[in-house]
């Protein structure tokens, strides 16, 4: 399944690009679906924003999201950083006490805001101490409307941007007017890319990957994400009341705190990358965990201890890619990993670029690349029972997970 996604550049006087208007389009046709605002912004930033990133979507140029009310009051636009994006508020969304104290929030923490379409009605006035760009729909306004109602809001900061361009003559005379920024067909036309997309399902899980692998866990951000999928949430707790814990759990946080930081890091990194497979675990899945476990048992035996895991979740990550169908670096991109995991990910460099090296020339059968890559080792590494052990390990987990 893809993913599609249009932008539409904006320009400056000058006509070079400045950002694009980044929307969402569920198939090569290069149309709105029939869905509602909600879901389109929703998906366009679970699917495009999480795989790909906002800034390569954008060349890392300026993206202009469009935000209906309920996305911005339950603050969807702060999944994306503050640099990457203006935060465009819909003509359809209500001028409400709520939504004029969310985007004094927004602002305040540091992003750009915009008025798409809008009709200056002076409902609107409040809002524009807060506004760093107006859009305009010259086709909906003559030039001396336009001419008019720029008079009258002529003294807030915002920057103009005039949409729905569509000749030279027309760009000319709303430069003379005052607009700075320039959208629309005579510049040109949506430009639609396609990539291959997760289901929200598996966006959650990689989302959940992303948090597992950071330094310090944020225990509310973890069980928001648990708590998008019933399924996830019924395997944590499965998963603590076979360890044998016997205290009642009252919630998804509850459940997490308990199970403490180490262990709670591997167990979710390692039922988010099985669920991320389509029906039974393939041979990338268990070369995973056959990785992540013989990657923890080197580290064990060179008594290298960090958090998190960072060993484990080398081999645990070393497939993620191919499973996902993404480029490794641009997903690597996306997730708080260490930079020694990164590097012994991208380039093998480091002490767990070795670990991960030996677990490949052992998969491979390459002997004088193991007997080499052991000399760095600590006398007493037996390998052989390493391996097997990681692969009944592995096997165990699958018939679990």
């Amino acid at each position: 399944m893809y993913g599609y996604i249009a932008r539409q550049p904006i320009f400056n006087k000058a006509k070079e690009t400045i950002g694009y208007e980044l929307l969402f389009r569920d198939g090569e046709a290069n149309a709105f679906p029939k869905i509602d605002a909600d879901e389109a912004t929703s998906k366009l930033i679970m699917q495009h924003h999480l795989l790909m990133g906002v800034e390569k979507v954008t060349s890392n140029k300026l993206a202009f999201i469009n935000f209906s009310e309920e996305t911005l009051l339950h603050h969807f636009p702060t999944s994306i950083k503050p640099e990457s994006m203006v935060i465009e508020v819909l003509e359809t969304v209500p001028p409400t006490p709520e939504l004029l104290a969310t985007l004094k929030y927004l602002k305040e923490l540091g992003y750009q805001l915009a008025l798409d379409d809008h009709d200056f009605d002076p409902k609107w006035d409040p809002f524009l101490p807060f506004i760093s760009y107006l859009k305009v729909d010259v086709q909906q306004f003559n030039l001396l409307q336009i001419s008019r109602h720029l008079r009258r809001v002529a003294d807030y900061p915002f920057t103009l941007l005039a949409e729905r361009v569509e000749t030279a003559e027309q760009f000319e005379k709303l430069k003379l007017m005052g607009f700075q920024l320039f959208q629309g067909y005579f510049f040109a036309r949506p430009e639609m890319l396609k990539h291959k997309q997760l289901s929200s399902n598996k966006a959650n899980l990689l989302a959940l990957m992303a948090e597992a692998s950071a330094c310090t866990l944020d225990f509310e951000r973890l069980a928001d994400i648990c708590q998008r999928d019933l399924g996830l949430s019924y395997k944590l707790l499965r998963f603590i009341n076979h360890s044998g814990q016997n205290q009642a759990i009252t919630s998804v946080k509850h459940a997490m705190v308990y199970m403490g930081e180490a262990e709670l890091k591997k167990f979710i990194a390692l039922l988010a990358l099985a669920n991320l497979q389509d029906g039974s675990p393939d041979e990338l899945l268990r070369q995973s965990l056959v990785r992540a476990r013989f990657c923890d048992a080197l580290a064990n035996h060179v008594k290298l201890t960090k958090n998190p895991p960072s060993s484990f979740l080398t081999g645990l990550f070393s497939n993620v890619h191919l499973i996902v169908e993404q480029p490794q670096d641009e997903l690597l991109a996306q997730l708080p990993l260490l930079t020694e995991v990164k590097l012994a990910l991208l380039k093998r460099e480091g002490q767990f670029g070795h670990f991960l090296k030996l677990t490949e020339a052992l998969e491979q059968a390459d002997w004088p690349l193991t007997d080499d890559l052991l000399q760095s080792l600590p006398e007493g590494a037996d390998l052989a029972p390493m391996y097997l052990e990681a692969v009944a390990w592995a096997e165990s987990l699958l018939r679990q997970v």
